[in-house]
């Protein structure tokens, strides 16, 4: 689906308090999920050994990372949000808040919905904080839900 370009701070300010995108899906394959484990040292069997998670996983099944799901928010902010005025960079900020309410197996597709939780203006910057709810296709819970803080330097 088109990325939802945004044009200018007015547009943005009206955004406030309502959703402001929903990203297309993506399948996270276990090669993915293999090269983050690879990335970050986490080779815990949940999620990069097929077999004993068949056996012995309640998942039935291998999982992607919590903090991969997390990473993933870029992704869909900038595949589905394009803000088009003038700005030099955006910043990842932090995180008020992260919860990982249901796992997402290996080969599930998953989505992120956003939120423009609040957006203040300071010196040379846009605040921004995004309430993100990532879904898994098919799922019954949200796998992710974030407060995400970003700036956008003027």
């Amino acid at each position: 689906m088109p990325a939802r370009e945004i044009t200018s701070k007015e547009e943005l300010r009206s955004l406030v308090g309502r959703e402001a995108a929903v990203s297309d899906w993506l399948e996270v394959t276990q090669e993915r999920v293999d090269r983050f484990a690879d990335a970050t040292g986490d080779h815990q069997w949940i999620h990069v050994d097929g077999g004993r998670s068949k056996r012995e996983s309640p998942y039935g099944a291998t999982i992607a990372h919590g903090f991969l799901t997390l990473s993933l928010l870029a992704h869909f902010l900038f595949e589905s949000v394009k803000i088009t005025f003038p700005t030099r960079m955006a910043v990842n900020y932090g995180l008020n808040r992260v919860r990982f309410p249901a796992a997402v197996p290996a080969g599930s597709r998953v989505r992120a919905r956003f939120t423009l939780q609040s957006l203040e203006e300071g010196p040379g910057a846009l605040h921004l904080t995004w309430a993100v709810t990532v879904e898994r296709e098919g799922g019954e819970k949200p796998c992710c839900v974030a407060e995400w803080l970003l700036r956008y330097y003027e």
